[in-house]
């Protein structure tokens, strides 16, 4: 993937490892659009870099997805990279909570059908465009699940899956289909208590670059290469680890 002169559209872009790639690109001379649905979130982060551009926005419904789409392709028509990045999670226990079917729905329709349905109506305008690609982000935990996220590990597989098939039903087209696996990253996502094992949003950040920059179809970043490897050969034990990881 060349990384510069590029025009970007960033789903969760106003912080974490969103922001940390705007950052990174506004600076490699790529002309960086983001949004979200925290409106204070978005305006600090133009404050930070002015050169960006954002949407507020709630992916999570359709018609916004849509009305997205339609502010970039009226806009911004030389759009030529999707980055779906945006997604949230519920730390909870499907038995004890009372309202974990919201939880659910709430998590599959931010985490997977928003970059489904992003990417239908991100095709058209980005196609048009030279080096158009569309990027998905998962984590590690596509191999192995870890059991505080009922939800989190699931959507994510799902969108393992649905990039897999994507990038195979497109092999014809002058789209490349790129999935991005983190490991936990020290972002607001954990609410101040991340993992001990947690990487920063730049180390992360510079990891999947570097994985664009030689076209790899998956990149798995720092700790996911070893549960993959792990996840393949021995399945429960990896389960067992990924379970037993200290805070």
């Amino acid at each position: 993937m060349k990384l510069e002169n590029n025009t970007v559209l960033i789903t969760g872009g106003s912080s974490g490892i969103g922001l940390e790639l705007a950052k990174v690109l506004v600076a490699k001379n790529n002309k960086v659009l983001i949004c979200g649905r925290n409106l204070e979130k978005l305006t600090q982060a133009k404050a930070q870099l002015p050169g960006i551009e954002f949407l507020q926005c709630d992916i999570s419904k359709p018609d916004e997805c849509e009305k997205l789409a339609k502010w970039v392709k009226d806009t911004y028509p030389a759009c030529n990279i999707l980055i779906n990045n945006a997604a949230i999670v519920h730390f909870s226990n499907f038995y004890e909570t009372e309202n974990i079917l919201e939880h659910a729905r709430m998590e599959i329709e931010t985490n997977l059908f928003a970059p489904i349905a992003l990417s239908k109506f991100f095709i058209p305008i980005i196609e048009k465009n030279r080096f158009a690609h569309i990027i998905n982000i998962t984590t590690g935990l596509v191999y192995s699940p870890k059991a505080e996220y009922p939800f989190y590990n699931a959507t994510k597989a799902a969108l393992h899956s649905f990039t897999q098939v994507l990038r195979k039903q497109l092999s014809g087209k002058s789209i490349k289909i790129t999935e991005v696996m983190f490991p936990a990253v020290d972002t607001p996502w954990h609410k101040g208590n991340p993992p001990k094992i947690a990487i920063s949003t730049q180390l992360a950040t510079e990891e999947m670059l570097k994985g664009l920059e030689k076209d790899k179809d998956e990149i798995r970043i720092a700790g996911v290469k070893l549960l993959y490897a792990v996840s393949r050969i021995a399945p429960k034990f990896a389960f067992k680890k990924i379970n037993s990881l200290a805070k």
